[in-house]
């Protein structure tokens, strides 16, 4: 797979760690992983927003690695906040995260199912 990174000269720069567009080419797989929660193998689910972005975005990576893909086949990540307070916590973890990979990104403000939860991602794979 080849992943371009695209940046328009007619719109805004990306600022956060994430591309404005990505375009695919030669992919012959596509991965669509559901939204993650910050619940682990034994129900437990973290108070704080740094220890359940780790373990979303850990989530995350557990499924990826299901499928045969890692985080350099990310293409397209979709974040839920519950508060908008999070932001920067929450691009941190990302950034860290993702070690310099640059995806296409959506960061929602949104009310999340469980209560207990402060944030959800959704991601696209492609090779």
């Amino acid at each position: 797979m080849h992943l371009d990174l695209i940046q328009s000269e007619r719109a805004p720069v990306a600022a956060g760690g994430y591309s404005q567009a990505v375009r695919l080419r030669a992919v012959s797989e596509l991965l669509f992983v559901s939204g993650q929660v910050p619940v682990d193998l034994n129900g437990v689910v973290p108070d704080d927003f740094v220890d359940q972005c780790r373990l979303v975005w850990s989530n995350v990576i557990a499924q990826l690695e299901a499928a045969g893909m890692t985080i350099a086949d990310i293409v397209k990540v979709t974040t839920y906040l519950a508060n908008r307070s999070f932001a920067g916590q929450n691009r941190d973890v990302r950034n860290e995260v993702l070690c310099g990979h640059r995806p296409a990104l959506t960061v929602i403000v949104a009310g999340i199912f469980d209560e207990r939860w402060m944030l959800e991602i959704e991601a696209l794979a492609a090779r």
